[in-house]
């Protein structure tokens, strides 16, 4: 894997790197101005016979994956979320900037001859914020769904989907060596937990209203357009890793994080299949690729771009500058369900998402040059 466009690792340490920490105005009002500049799909690419979506929470870094991918594939998309997004999404993307909480504004954003919604808004507490806030986690991730829920059945929504997260198995046993759809959860955090929730309150409600509601455990998710947005207390450590190598330090990870890790550009395309399958299907599915590897060696392939940057294990003693959420590596989703029902499978391994990565940051920074 060679080296390319060296005005990509400018960019990440003038631009990423400035918000590994830092939250400032200043900072942000600059992002905003960079972006204005990037290329993004655009709703009058759209072709004949597409669906309206709805996403909840599209302005989070799932979210604009999925909005890019339903727009390259000819459907319309709103997105929902008390955040913008980024300046570089926009114009040509229809947003309402409304809070998931307000069930007057979620039935005015429904009402717009909606067909999918889909249910991406949370918030993805750490410990802290769970000791010090559990009634917005709750209301954002679990309270908020009745009403939306309710104007979907109101307003004749074909299929909601509901993005869960792997999070809810928590500590179940594998006994084959993978977490199937039918391993009994056991959610530990306060999000795992309203996660595992939403799945039951969607499916009990939807039996009630006639609702065609499927619920979605993705496995753990890293790609284009994640950044600190505040509702997530950790980004990926492959953001995470980005930050490093555009602050010009090395990451440091305390093991080396060996997981079915999953491409964003995949879960879109997962969510895309979900979108277009007609007629029945499963209430609950996993999303995930069937592979392990380590944010360690998908670290150190991607130091391969960047003279000087490296990816290793923290020295005894040392304190690392990688989080990796847990303090044990979960076992695998198993993959299997949504590609028999769907036909679809992820396309990204290790190497392939780290090209990626790179690529979409020189096409970026092309666009400053």
């Amino acid at each position: 894997m060679g080296r390319c466009c060296p005005n990509a690792v400018h960019f990440l340490r003038t631009a990423l790197g400035n918000t590994a920490h830092a939250r400032s105005k200043e900072v942000r009002n600059r992002l905003l101005r960079l972006g204005r500049r990037f290329s993004i799909p655009r709703n009058d690419t759209k072709v004949g016979g597409g669906v309206h979506i709805l996403i909840f929470g599209g302005a989070g870094f799932v979210g604009l994956n999925i909005a890019a991918t339903c727009l390259g594939a000819g459907h319309h998309v709103t997105l929902f979320d008390r955040a913008s997004p980024p300046a570089a999404f926009g114009p040509g993307i229809r947003f309402i900037q409304a809070d998931v909480r307000d069930s007057a504004a979620v039935d005015a954003g429904i009402a717009g001859a909606v067909d999918v919604v889909i249910l991406g808004a949370a918030v993805t507490a750490g410990p802290a914020r769970e000791a010090r806030d559990p009634d917005t986690v709750l209301a954002v991730n679990l309270s908020a769904l009745p009403p939306i829920l309710e104007a979907c059945r109101r307003h004749r929504v074909s299929r909601v989907i509901n993005l869960s997260s792997a999070a809810a198995y928590g500590g179940a046993p594998a006994n084959d060596g993978v977490l199937r759809e039918a391993t009994p959860a056991a959610p530990e955090s306060l999000y795992a937990i309203t996660k595992f929730a939403s799945e039951a309150v969607s499916r009990r409600l939807a039996a009630h209203w006639g609702l065609d509601v499927v619920s979605v455990r993705l496995s753990a998710v890293f790609g284009r357009w994640e950044r600190d947005t505040g509702v997530r207390d950790t980004l990926s450590p492959h953001a995470q890793i980005l930050h490093a190598a555009a602050s010009g330090d090395a990451a440091i990870l305390p093991r080396p994080g060996e997981r079915d890790w999953i491409y964003a550009t995949d879960v879109a395309e997962a969510i895309l299949a979900v979108i277009e399958t007609k007629g029945h299907l499963a209430s609950l599915y996993n999303v995930a690729t069937g592979r392990r590897w380590s944010a360690l060696a998908w670290g150190q392939a991607f130091a391969r771009h960047v003279p000087g940057f490296s990816c290793r294990l923290a020295a005894p003693g040392e304190q690392p500058n990688v989080d990796l959420h847990a303090s044990i590596d979960r076992p695998s989703l198993a993959a299997d369900l949504l590609r028999r029902d769907a036909g679809w499978s992820a396309r990204f391994d290790l190497e392939e998402s780290v090209q990626d990565v790179w690529d979409w940051w020189c096409q970026q920074a092309k666009t400053l040059a």
